[in-house]
């Protein structure tokens, strides 16, 4: 019978045996963010379309031509969120996070959603990890979610990740900046491609970011933001880079980062890495001071980063790091028999409330099959039970990989005994 369907293109299935990866860097990296002081939000997967267009930006490629935009039954126009920022902004403003004393310090787990041709490292569910804080315009917050972000990639194990610093300056000093980028690049209008020549009007900066070779080459003799930063801004910058310095994180100063979304003010950052191909940046992020305005609000500094879990992954595999297997399966008890399966559950349950994995029988296969399977699911121990284990009330483990054997009583001491076991020497508690 043929399946009725698969997969959505640019999406894809994370399985069991895949699963521990997953969660060993979620593990990571919510313990650092503890660390530093940032608590989890959880926010809706769709929101009202104009929160992305206000706060994302209306000429960004991700508004654009990347949304997944529906109506609703009520006539609402809704989008599937492209990333976590806008959302989290939302929920510090329509629940007043302020109150509860500044800053404000939120992470998240979230999936994305872009229309992008599906390539390695970029797919059209994606998932992020992100960084949130609101209310501090101190260089002293910028500097302290980058070593974050940094002690993340450290603790992940990943080697020749390089971090790429800039500032794109406030809206005053970057007006200056967006006229000189107009009148460079309007010299070569004949070359640029249609979507630079949307952008030299509206957003002249995002230029900058254009993956059209000719574009990027053209882009490489533009004016540099760094030399039009007001001295409010270059102050700083400076002093982002002072305190970097102090916690011996490495960094250049990259004139060239804009990031691709229309909040960005001041510090933006990139890790990127040349091990995964084209889509190397790994984690982004920087200052949004206007966001909570543009979103109704008052004025609120805020910045923050993304990390994409799937080229994190990507890297991890590409640098050999090793991921460590969960711990398996402790106990297996094989059974015979109505008495022995009832028996076998009880004990199950016991060894279960002690923190190990334990598995009996489900799917009714005879004793043979049954020890097969305990070898393939790769059990510590085996307890073969029938009728004489229970009338004697005592059965033996048995080691599966040295074959050793152990007899336990089967009562209420059970657990308390096979974990003593499980983490000794089976030899020495062999009766």
């Amino acid at each position: 019978m043929a399946l009725i369907t698969k997969k959505i293109k640019g999406t894809e299935d994370v399985l069991p045996k895949q699963s521990y990866r997953w969660q060993f860097i979620e593990n990571i990296m919510r313990e650092e963010s503890r660390a530093y002081g940032f608590r989890e939000i959880r926010t809706p997967v769709f929101e009202h379309t104009e929160l992305f267009a206000r706060g994302v930006g209306q000429t960004t490629d991700v508004v654009q031509k990347e949304m997944y935009t529906f109506d609703t039954k009520g006539g609402e126009s809704v989008t599937l969120r492209p990333e976590g920022t806008a959302g989290a902004a939302r929920a510090v403003l329509e629940h007043a996070l302020e109150n509860e004393g500044l800053p404000i310090k939120a992470s998240y787990f979230v999936s994305c959603y872009r229309y992008e041709k599906p390539q390695a490292g970029r797919l059209r569910e994606f998932h992020q990890f992100g960084i949130e804080e609101y209310g501090t315009q101190s260089p002293v917050a910028d500097a302290e979610i980058i070593c974050l972000a940094q002690s993340v990639l450290d603790r992940l194990g990943l080697g020749d990740v390089r971090l790429e610093l800039n500032s794109i300056g406030c809206p005053e000093c970057r007006a200056n900046y967006n006229r000189a980028l107009r009148e460079y690049f309007s010299q070569y209008k004949e070359q640029l491609c249609d979507t630079c020549l949307s952008r030299l009007e509206k957003n002249p900066m995002r230029l900058l970011d254009c993956k059209s070779p000719e574009d990027h080459k053209i882009a490489e003799g533009a004016p540099r933001i760094t030399d039009f930063l007001c001295e409010e801004c270059e102050s700083h910058f400076r002093e982002v880079q002072k305190y970097l310095d102090s916690a011996g994180v490495e960094y250049t100063v990259n004139p060239t980062i804009v990031r691709g979304l229309d909040y960005y003010t001041k510090t933006v950052f990139e890790f990127v890495t040349d091990c995964i191909g084209a889509q190397g940046t790994v984690c982004g992020g920087g200052r949004y001071d206007g966001l909570i305005e543009e979103l109704g609000g008052r004025h609120m500094p805020s910045l923050g980063f993304a990390m994409g879990l799937e080229r994190i992954l990507m890297v991890m595999d590409a640098q050999g790091v090793e991921i460590p297997q969960p711990e398996g399966c402790a106990l297996y008890i094989a059974t015979m028999g109505d008495a022995a399966k009832l028996k076998a559950f009880g004990l199950l349950a016991q060894v279960r409330r002690c923190g190990l994995v334990a598995e009996t029988d489900v799917v009714g296969r005879g004793l043979r099959p049954q020890m097969k399977y305990a070898d393939k699911i790769g059990a510590k121990y085996s307890i073969v039970l029938g009728d004489n284990e229970i009338a004697e009330n005592k059965a033996k483990v048995k080691n599966m990989q040295s074959g050793e054997q152990t007899e336990l009583a089967l009562d209420d001491t059970f657990a308390e005994k096979f974990s003593v076991l499980h983490l000794s020497d089976a030899a020495a508690f062999k009766i």
